[in-house]
C-alpha cells in the first residue's frame, strides 16, 4: 500500500526554525555594524524576514532600512558582503551546508503605508461610513430577543 500524497501548503517547520536562526546572526551581525564596506558601515539594516529552501542551500534575506526607503541601493554592497555574512552564518549555526544568502528588499512596509493612505482618503473614509449604520442596524435586529 502506498501513502497518499500529503500536499505542502508552505515551510516545513525546520525551514522556519532554520530560517529564524540566520535572521538572528544576520540581525546581530548588523546591529554591530562589523563591516568594511562603506555603503553598509553606516546604513541602519534590519533584517525583517528570511526563507530557506527546502535544501537549506539557498536563503532570501528580506531587508529594509530604518526610516528610508531606498533598499535597492544596497543591493549591489549586500551582494558583495554575501560571502563575508555566509561565513558568519556557517560559524554561528551548526548546519552541514552554510546557505547561498540572496537579499532583497522588503516591500510589505510601503505596501502597508500606500494601503493606509487609500484608506483615509475623504472618499473611502466616506464610503466607510455610509457602511457603518447599515451594519449597526443589522447588528441590532439580531440582538433584539424575538416576542413569541
Amino acid at each position: 500500500m502506498k501513502k497518499a500524497a500529503k500536499a505542502k501548503t508552505g515551510p516545513s517547520q525546520r525551514q522556519l526554525r532554520v530560517g529564524e536562526e540566520i535572521r538572528h546572526v544576520l540581525s546581530g551581525i548588523f546591529g554591530r555594524g562589523e563591516f568594511r564596506d562603506p555603503d553598509l558601515a553606516s546604513a541602519a539594516i534590519t533584517i525583517t524576514e528570511v526563507r530557506i529552501g527546502p535544501d537549506l542551500k539557498r536563503a532570501t534575506a528580506f531587508f529594509s532600512r530604518l526610516g528610508r526607503s531606498d533598499g535597492d541601493a544596497l543591493v549591489p554592497a549586500l551582494t558583495r558582503a554575501s560571502p563575508y555574512l555566509r561565513g558568519q552564518v556557517a560559524k554561528s549555526l551548526k548546519l552541514r551546508i552554510a546557505p547561498d544568502l540572496t537579499f532583497t528588499p522588503d516591500l510589505a512596509l510601503d505596501y502597508a503605508m500606500k494601503i493606509d493612505t487609500l484608506m483615509h482618503r475623504p472618499e473611502i473614509a466616506r464610503d466607510l461610513e455610509k457602511n457603518e449604520p447599515e451594519k449597526a442596524a443589522e447588528s441590532e435586529d439580531d440582538e433584539a430577543p424575538e416576542n413569541s
